[in-house]
């Protein structure tokens, strides 16, 4: 071959080597799941189809929970949202997130910072820590960095700043006191842009995916459905007119299928840019919520707010419990229906378990990957919390209080330290804690009261 062809030819064989190895790095490059956890907001456990429910129509979270292992005994930490959000992003008990904060601000108070400051800044500083303690912590989102993940945050969000999560991109940017955006200061602390999500457009959504399919990402997407404000478009409502509803549950069950639709919309477009069968899914509730199809709350904004009393705010197990769905197609059995207890922290030890990444030490979370792959039994024989907050008549934001709770087999047993009340209930025939069966069952209530003491003792 002469001198010519080969100075020809030599480079023509490195172009079509570097096209091989590109295709084929091309197709391997993401080897670790997109992972999208979605979050109702005040969606009680027993409105869904999948749960049960012949009243509220739910197509799209019925699909998604037969697609996988639906955990129809889940549970959250609070009665409320922001505790229960920051553990899903911690991996901790939000008695142990306080705590930790608590510590912080002790050790900022030591810094040159604090200490050059004067006595009016000092107050402000004070009065928001709480606000800004979490850019100081490990979160899970973080920890997907080390991976190469991008993520998204998007909906509800009290934390500031999305940067404060580890996102690498969100819609939370802030807040200020004065009006911005139509939005007054409460609307913004609690995600302000972001919960348009849901309610107005999934497209910041789509735009993110687009700009990030050809590597791994994760999606906090939690719009703020069907929590308060009822006001779902007319096409939702009609669904459950003339059929004997209160006008309230009417309200409320139009927003359940208004969030079950704006999820359609997403998990659709996943299919259409074939990213779904690499996303695994998980579904967990923020807290719970009590609206039957008699109950009319319309003309009681204490209840219409916060759903009947044994919903948000209150201190009975439909206000922690939430069906906890994890989904990945054909790496995850689909039609699996466990009662096992899993408690929402676990979700955030299970992903990273899923992305390759060790499980920190301080999460009280455990990862369910073994018991979701090989359909074995939950670790958890029982599941304790502390409730910080309790319906008040006078105060929509709840009423301070130190009232512990734990759910162990059929029984749900609450202890309000503050107001020395005390009560047990069977759930397997009393899901919504009517009947206080303390007096009938006086070595139970002893026994998980003492557990309850243990614990708060462990953790004071």
């Amino acid at each position: 071959m002469s001198l010519k062809i080969c100075n020809y030819l030599f480079p023509l064989f490195f172009l079509s080597y570097f096209i091989i190895l590109f295709n084929g790095c091309s197709k391997t490059v993401q080897t670790s799941p997109n992972i999208i956890l979605i979050i109702g907001d005040d969606h009680g456990y027993p409105y869904f189809g999948f749960m049960g429910s012949d009243d509220v129509i739910t197509p799209n979270m019925d699909t998604l929970a037969n697609s996988g292992v639906l955990f129809t005994d889940g549970y959250v930490p609070e009665n409320h949202c922001r505790p229960a959000l920051q553990s899903l992003v911690t991996g901790m008990l939000p008695i142990d997130y306080k705590k930790n904060t608590e510590l912080l601000r002790l050790a900022k108070r030591q810094e040159t910072s604090y200490q050059m400051m004067g006595s009016s800044d000092k107050k402000i500083w004070e009065k928001e820590f709480d606000y800004h303690a979490l850019k100081y912590f490990e979160t899970m989102p973080g920890k997907l960095q080390e991976l190469g993940y991008k993520s998204f945050q998007t909906g509800k969000w009290w934390e500031y700043h999305y940067e404060y999560g580890g996102f690498t991109d969100g819609m939370t940017k802030g807040w200020v006191r004065e009006n911005r955006d139509g939005r007054n200061w409460f609307e913004q602390f609690m995600g302000g842009e972001g919960t348009d999500i849901g309610r107005k457009t999934n497209q910041p959504v789509f735009n993110f995916i687009q700009q990030n399919k050809y590597s791994p990402f994760f999606i906090w997407y939690a719009p703020q459905l069907p929590h308060y404000p009822f006001d779902a478009p007319q096409k939702y409502r009609e669904l459950y007119l003339n059929k004997g509803y209160t006008k309230s549950a009417i309200e409320y069950y139009a927003n359940c299928t208004w969030f079950d639709d704006a999820l359609g919309g997403l998990l659709r477009f996943l299919k259409k840019n074939d990213l779904y069968d690499n996303t695994l899914f998980i579904y967990v509730n923020d807290n719970g919520w009590e609206q039957e199809p008699h109950q009319e709350f319309i003309n009681d904004p204490m209840r219409s707010h916060n759903g009947g009393d044994k919903g948000k705010l209150s201190v009975f197990d439909s206000s922690f419990r939430t069906p906890i769905i994890f989904s990945w197609k054909d790496k995850i059995k689909s039609g699996i229906r466990k009662s096992d207890l899993i408690h929402s922290t676990d979700i955030p030890a299970t992903i990273l378990d899923y992305a390759g990444l060790q499980v920190p030490e301080n999460y009280h979370g455990k990862s369910y990957r073994s018991i979701i792959e090989n359909n074995s039994h939950g670790k958890r024989s029982r599941i304790l919390g502390k409730s910080n907050k309790i319906r008040d008549e006078i105060d929509p934001m709840g009423r301070d209080v130190a009232a512990f709770w734990i759910r162990e087999s059929k029984w749900f047993y609450k202890l309000n330290v503050t107001d020395n009340t005390e009560a047990l209930f069977d759930i397997s025939t009393d899901p919504f804690c009517y009947n206080n069966i303390k007096k009938e069952n006086s070595e139970v209530s002893s026994r998980l009261k003492d557990e309850i003491l243990e614990w708060k003792k462990e953790k004071d």
